[in-house]
């Protein structure tokens, strides 16, 4: 009877005392329980759990403007659905946009593939090597996730079905889509998106408009790995930026959206990390107006600074050899969000009681804890309010791919190198982002290598940490030569640096650059002449005098001329 009371006297309405008596025991044993449980270290997080966290699904946070469309989707009676996956939105979408398949086709989000129609190079996600998470190919059933298409699951992805376009992932704006990916990882991955809530595919397909910096920023913030990983000019703070991290895209600023800057025409858009536009000869220097390129000059013109001092007059002489991003954007990683700058796969593997964690030991400016080691990944190194790295660039990239052959012993390989020079009229001076890596390379052949990250099988390095395997498999299911022996290789990339432009009276001062110890000083090479980074004072003393001499003579003509205009009146 006894027993019988306990287990029944949640329902007994004469137990009252026998709860009373439970509820003790229950906080008695629960607080030994807890007395005697180790704390876990809030800096390590077990598993490699990262990706069910993909931080893609955001709220709208531009101030909502009066929508300039002619057509308000929620009312079409197309869109009212039912429907059951994104392809089946896909198909309403181009009844009625019946050009825009054609159009996104041959756009480098769908293709991830692109001929440098300079250096003759094939480049594109689908091919290329970098030195974050090192190659989409072979992994596509995770990178899909940002693909702007469906059911991508590898190579042979069929590039010519329309039904397969993704038109929500660049148009919803209610911030609730995302996409999980196409194929299964490993068992340590299994949990990613656990919890997360069914897509409404109506009120999703209803939403659509414009793309806004939501659509954008959800894949290319998070390039990388995580937040800022990449770029460096690119984090979450850009979704609401302050006006003293991003003048152009503050609410308090102007508002812009990417595709402000970025201008489309039939689902093309002007920007590319692969052939850019360094000078801008075409500019229109009027906002708003039709152009096919996006830069500085587009809105403010080759001469942006006023022309009512000596200072703005002096300053729009530098436009022709220095670009607008070197001056106006002094630091990148700005608003409390890191960017990393160095990672070690070489530390790969750790485990935990035969499971992989990461450890959270950088506390970034926001206050977020950023990991510093994961065991699929190896070691990472941040930085915050960062200064630029500065070089001659005429826009062009050149890259290392799957079959560049290098000499390991000469230091570094150039993941991504540019051209560009002092005695070049197309060149300028550019601010880049540098990121240093250690990472896997075939030994044998002495080429970078395509490994397998992403799978459900023995192969894959997100979950049997074995660097053998994984190469083996990556160059193998690629049809590219290994030689069967790997090892490490340093590498650079180079991020050129456009976004997170600063308020113009947080621009770079003139001493910042004109020092000896300066930003520009390692440009100093005797191609240019850079007033006050060199060493030999007696020619900084020339220069200057040149400079003061030339004004003085300019202001002085002036004077002559207005006491001669005034004595001829007499």
């Amino acid at each position: 009877m006894y027993r019988s009371t306990i287990y029944c006297s949640d329902y007994c309405h004469n137990s009252y005392l026998t709860r009373i008596v439970i509820t003790l025991l229950s906080c008695f044993f629960l607080s030994a329980a807890y007395a005697s449980t180790p704390k876990a270290d809030p800096k390590v997080e077990m598993g490699i759990s990262e990706y069910s966290k993909t931080d893609q699904e955001h709220a709208r946070t531009q101030s909502k403007k009066e929508s300039k469309s002619t057509t308000d989707h929620s009312l079409l009676k197309e869109l009212k659905g039912p429907f059951f996956s994104g392809p089946e939105v896909t198909k309403v979408c181009l009844e009625c946009h019946n050009t825009a398949g054609h159009q996104f086709m041959k756009n480098k989000h769908w293709t991830w593939d692109y001929k440098h129609p300079k250096t003759g190079q094939h480049l594109g996600k689908s091919v290329l090597i970098n030195n974050f998470c090192t190659n989409a190919r072979g992994n596509e059933g995770m990178c899909a996730q940002c693909h702007a298409g469906y059911n991508m699951t590898d190579s042979n992805f069929d590039f010519t079905n329309q039904d397969n376009i993704d038109c929500l992932i660049c148009h919803e704006s209610t911030g609730t889509y995302y996409k999980t990916p196409t194929s299964k990882g490993n068992k340590a991955c299994s949990i990613m998106f656990a919890g997360k809530p069914a897509i409404e595919w109506e009120k999703v397909a209803q939403s659509v408009e414009m793309p806004t910096r939501n659509n954008c920023g959800k894949c290319h913030f998070y390039g990388g790995g995580g937040d800022n990983v990449k770029h460096g000019d690119l984090s979450s703070v850009l979704f609401d930026p302050p006006k003293d991290v991003d003048v152009h895209m503050s609410r308090e600023g102007e508002d812009f959206t990417c595709v402000t800057c970025h201008v489309g025409e039939a689902h093309e858009w002007a920007g590319s990390r692969y052939e850019m536009t360094v000078n801008d000869e075409v500019g229109t220097g009027k906002p708003g107006m039709p152009r096919e390129t996006a830069s500085c000059e587009s809105c403010h013109s080759a001469a942006p600074h006023p022309i009512d001092t000596v200072k703005g007059i002096k300053l729009n002489t530098h436009t022709s050899k220095v670009a607008c991003e070197t001056c106006h954007i002094p630091e990148i990683a700005r608003g409390g969000v890191a960017t990393e700058v160095d990672w070690d796969w070489r530390t790969m593997g750790k485990l935990k009681d035969g499971e992989g964690f990461k450890l959270k030991e950088y506390t970034q400016g926001d206050g977020h804890h950023r990991a510093t080691y994961k065991s699929i990944k190896g070691s990472f190194t941040y930085a915050e309010n960062l200064k630029p790295m500065y070089a001659w660039f005429d826009g062009t990239m050149n890259y290392t791919t799957i079959d560049t052959k290098f000499d390991p012993s000469k230091g570094p390989i150039d993941i991504n190198s540019f051209s560009g020079s002092a005695n070049d009229p197309a060149s300028r001076i550019y601010p880049f982002k540098t990121m240093h890596t250690t990472q896997p390379y075939d030994k044998g052949n002495n080429t970078l290598v395509y490994m397998s990250l992403w799978g459900n099988d023995d192969s894959a390095l997100w979950g049997n940490y074995d660097f053998g395997k994984s190469i083996a498999a990556g160059m193998k299911k690629n049809g590219i030569p290994y030689s069967g022996e790997w090892d490490y290789v340093e590498t650079l990339s180079y991020w050129p640096v456009n976004h997170m432009v600063a308020p113009k009276e947080d621009a770079m001062e003139c001493s910042e650059c004109h020092a000896k110890e300066g930003r520009l000083s390692h440009l100093d090479d005797g191609s240019l002449y850079i007033p006050g980074t060199q060493k030999n004072e007696m020619l900084n003393i020339i220069g200057l005098l040149a400079i003061f001499g030339t004004l003085a003579g300019v202001l002085g003509h002036g004077a002559l001329r207005i006491v001669a205009t005034r004595m001829r009146k007499k």
